[in-house]
């Protein structure tokens, strides 16, 4: 069975970073069977973290096809995914695209995550957008089954992982070199 992810708008009051408190609305994401469901879920998800009185103002289905967190990312970008196929009938080249929920801290990472699990992917593809999603957090359905605690803490563990700050060395000319080396 696939996975319905709803889309929850929860409207309370915030501290901000100088101490003032001020009335908010965000989204979160769920996974629930019905409307019911994820307004029940996302209020208990909610409890945990807001101790004051809140208030659901939205529910929507949200056209998320998959959801990927990643390690040491803290916010949540929305990539179009584009897959092409080839219909012999017509002889026409056909898009279906879909959108992926993906994990990053900016929009270069998170094409790169994107990349990344589409690689095993058979099909032709392309990655016409991607872009910050306002998203604040995502709470899967875990059934509580053994197998599923795993997963649940993996999630968790990447959910929770704080942002690292990795140098990245340019290579190119290394490459380059080896490159002549071989067709020498």
């Amino acid at each position: 069975m696939s996975t319905i992810w709803y889309e929850c708008k929860v409207k309370y009051r915030k501290t901000d970073e100088t101490g003032a408190q001020k009335i908010t609305t965000e989204p979160y994401l769920v996974d629930a069977l019905s409307y019911t469901e994820a307004e029940s879920r996302i209020t208990e998800e909610m409890s945990a973290y807001i101790s004051e009185e809140f208030k659901i103002t939205n529910i929507k289905m949200a056209n998320y096809a998959e959801i990927h967190p990643f390690e040491n990312a803290d916010r949540w970008f929305k990539s179009k995914v584009s897959l092409l196929a080839y219909d012999e009938e017509s002889g026409k080249e056909r898009k279906t695209s879909m959108y992926l929920l993906i994990q990053a801290n900016d929009v270069k990472e998170a094409f790169e995550n994107t990349t990344g699990v589409m690689k095993g992917t058979m099909g032709d593809y392309t990655i016409p957008a991607i872009s910050e999603s306002p998203i604040m957090d995502v709470f899967p359905y875990f059934s509580g089954e053994e197998g599923e605690l795993e997963q649940l803490e993996k999630f968790n563990a990447l959910k929770a992982s704080k942002p690292e700050i990795v140098e990245v060395e340019d290579h190119m000319e290394f490459v380059e070199e080896k490159e002549e080396e071989v067709t020498a």
